[in-house]
């Protein structure tokens, strides 16, 4: 088995299994996409380290989701008005939501204070009861930035009330297949990668809708978010084979293997 061969076979696996649901006939012939849900504290998160694998998703004639904590606003530089910030920063995901095929949805928090209680877990359980995904991605709980922690501790309560059959809400209950955490510069603490997504088909897509936002120029601080991310798809494409790819971690939940025989 060459090294793309096994990148495939390994690293996007357990997302192809989750999306796919296959006939009597092979599943090369009659996968059918379904759908991925990613959850970011601020739409930068989102767009820069899962927007690449919802664009793909949606390229491949499945559906993707990005839902918004909060607007990013506090991030503003110098000279520009918090409140202003903000919406630009929602006008930039709504256009790259559109370049990138995918829906976007924001719960609008105060950036730097997204609380991490049962309202939040709650809103998030109801919006992944209305758009039913298959996978959801989100931030690894190895940050040092709050809004990210807090994000990942909302979206396992999340995940866990949206699958509670007793648990009455506005909308029927749903289980979640997968769970996965994106490849984040400030997330990094104990970040293993374990999953290789192929992005190269929508790379240049991707990296078009990254460019509505300033931080992405470098605008709005020192960090070079677009050498960054652009570069690390490809050391993540190196790693599995690919061109370009996306980096996640599997929940550790998934990661038991349960054999009769090895």
């Amino acid at each position: 088995m060459n090294r793309r061969s096994f990148a495939q076979a390994v690293g996007s696996a357990a997302i192809l299994s989750a999306l796919s649901k296959a006939s009597p006939r092979s599943e090369s012939e009659s996968a059918s996409a379904g759908k991925i849900m990613a959850v970011a504290a601020h739409p930068g998160d989102g767009l820069f380290t899962m927007g690449a694998l919802l664009a793909q998703q949606a390229g491949r004639g499945g559906a993707a989701v990005l839902v918004n904590l909060s607007l990013g606003e506090r991030g503003a530089p110098k000279n520009t008005p918090v409140k202003l910030y903000g919406e630009m920063q929602r006008t930039a995901t709504e256009k790259a939501a559109r370049l990138l095929g995918i829906d976007a949805v924001f719960l609008d928090y105060p950036d730097g204070q997204i609380p991490c209680n049962e309202e939040s877990a709650l809103r998030v359980c109801d919006a992944i009861r209305g758009h039913k995904p298959d996978i959801v991605v989100t931030h690894w709980k190895g940050s040092w930035h709050k809004d990210h922690r807090n994000c990942h501790r909302i979206v396992r309560d999340a995940v866990f009330f949206a699958g509670l059959e007793t648990l009455e809400r506005s909308r029927a209950a749903h289980s979640v297949s997968k769970v996965f955490y994106a490849d984040n510069w400030e997330d990094a603490d104990r970040f293993v990668a374990d999953t290789y997504i192929d992005v190269d088909p929508v790379y240049e897509k991707w990296l078009r809708a990254c460019d509505f936002y300033p931080m992405w120029r470098g605008q709005t601080g020192f960090f070079r978010y677009n050498d960054y991310y652009g570069s690390l798809s490809v050391m993540r494409g190196c790693l599995s084979g690919f061109k370009h790819a996306v980096a996640l971690m599997t929940d550790g939940s998934q990661r038991a293997q349960r054999l009769q025989l090895l």
